[in-house]
């Protein structure tokens, strides 16, 4: 064995590069990009998808609420995996992408949830109360008042921070409060 190749050298006078080993998520060591086969750094970086949005408020959910995340993340984590096996490094990552922001934000969803219990009292508008209110055009509507992740409002569930929300928490049946240029009654609390 020559004293270069003992020392790393290259001959030239210069220390060999050891290639960056860098961890993911799972725990398992990737060689940085610089050393795996790119079409370009451009192609790499098309495929780093960006955060998606966290809210700034509480996250509250309810049991419920909570192990839909948990699914979420669960799928995530599937779909994350199942690109592992594809042997093109772009069109893995290019697989990959959406999974692993996906695995970022239900796993920052899960990790800050705070479950709220059913509210025991239906006098008063809370969280995870449902409320039935008439606007002034006569529609008569129903919704479930319940975290930001799991509100649907075409299945009659609005998040705590919506407006509407925001208006009809702390009030009684028979209390009118104004949403932009709505007035609401509520009608039912349950």
């Amino acid at each position: 064995m020559t004293v270069a190749a003992m020392h790393g050298s290259d001959g030239c006078g210069t220390a060999a590069a050891a290639p960056k080993i860098m961890p993911d998520l799972n725990g398992v060591s990737r060689l940085s990009v610089a050393f795996t086969k790119e079409d370009s750094a451009e192609t790499a970086a098309e495929t780093l998808l960006p955060d998606r949005p966290i809210s700034p408020h509480l996250n509250l959910v309810t049991e419920a609420g909570l192990k839909a995340l948990e699914l979420q993340l669960a799928q995530a984590r599937e779909a994350y995996e199942a690109a592992g096996p594809i042997e093109d490094v772009n069109e893995r990552r290019r697989q990959a992408a959406g999974p692993l922001r996906d695995l970022r934000y239900f796993a920052e969803r899960v990790r800050t949830a705070q479950i709220v219990t059913n509210p025991i009292s239906t006098g008063t508008v809370a969280f995870g109360n449902t409320v039935t209110f008439s606007r002034e055009d006569g529609r008569v509507q129903t919704y479930r008042i319940v975290g930001e992740d799991e509100a649907d409002p075409k299945t009659g569930s609005i998040s705590y921070v919506s407006p509407v929300a925001r208006a009809l928490t702390g009030k009684t049946v028979g209390d009118v409060v104004n949403v932009g240029d709505q007035e609401l009654e509520i009608t039912a609390i349950s």
